[in-house]
């Protein structure tokens, strides 16, 4: 008999388990931590661009790096190279994380957005520790001789353009398309094109995320600054990314689901 109960109560638990990992997130909450990716995009970009000279989440900049290297212009050795992988990277990010999106379920499904962040949280660790481990100079400013080209430099790229893919794709499938999280340029038009951009603060909840989105960016990229700049180190801002991408992966599971009408 008491087999039986343990058997019944594994079956109960595992029920649940299924069916929280299945519920639709509450639609309320959801751009919460999609603000606290753009923190993290500035955070980055701010790091990765005065250490290696290339963005990993806003390709504008990167197009731009890539079309002035066919002329011999970008001011670091193969710097095209540096941002035409994290561009190649992004592309397969956005692809991988949308095509997962599709084959495991919908985009505010708990297990989806959960996974999603599980994968980008490893995907910054590991750039982080290839970095802290000495395989590449993460000494900010570099001591290396500018004409030196190191080419393993595109390991860490390639990971966290892959994974901020996952930030855009997930603010699609969440229903928060006014927050991409890599986007500057369309959201600050967005933001001040609104007609109703004077609006008060509660008649205008797009307008108030837009307004947030791009302040917790710029913040970030102050910060991603000054981190490298009093620490000398690259991988510190990597790894409080890593932490905030694993706080984000853990409020998941906690989130509320949607309240069926």
């Amino acid at each position: 008999m008491l087999d039986e109960r343990k058997g019944c109560a594994s079956q109960k638990l595992a029920m649940i388990h299924r069916a929280t990992f299945s519920d639709e997130l509450d639609p309320r909450f959801v751009y919460l931590p999609l603000l606290v990716c753009c923190f993290a995009t500035g955070l980055t970009d701010g790091t990765l661009y005065n250490a290696y000279g290339t963005f990993v989440s806003m390709q504008t900049g990167n197009t731009v790096f890539v079309a002035l290297g066919t002329s011999g212009q970008n001011n670091r050795p193969y710097g095209w190279a540096r941002s035409l992988t994290s561009i190649g990277s992004f592309i397969v990010g956005c692809v991988c994380f949308s095509r997962f999106h599709a084959l495991i379920g919908r985009g505010r499904q708990r297990r989806t957005v959960f996974i999603s962040f599980l994968v980008q949280t490893i995907f910054v660790f590991l750039a982080a520790a290839i970095i802290q481990g000495g395989l590449i100079d993460g000494r900010y400013p570099s001591q290396r001789d500018p004409a030196d080209v190191d080419f393993a430099e595109l390991a860490p790229i390639a990971l966290l353009s892959f994974q901020a893919a996952g930030q855009i794709v997930n603010s699609r499938g969440l229903g928060v398309s006014e927050v991409p999280t890599v986007v500057i340029t369309t959201l600050l038009c967005d933001l001040v094109s609104d007609p109703n951009i004077f609006a008060p603060l509660t008649k205008n909840p797009k307008r108030n995320k837009r307004a947030v989105a791009f302040t917790l960016t710029l913040v970030g990229a102050i910060i991603g600054g000054f981190i490298s700049k009093v620490t000398g180190l690259v991988q510190n801002s990597l790894w409080l990314v890593a932490g905030l991408k694993f706080s984000i992966t853990v409020f998941w599971i906690f989130c509320g689901k949607e309240k069926k009408a």
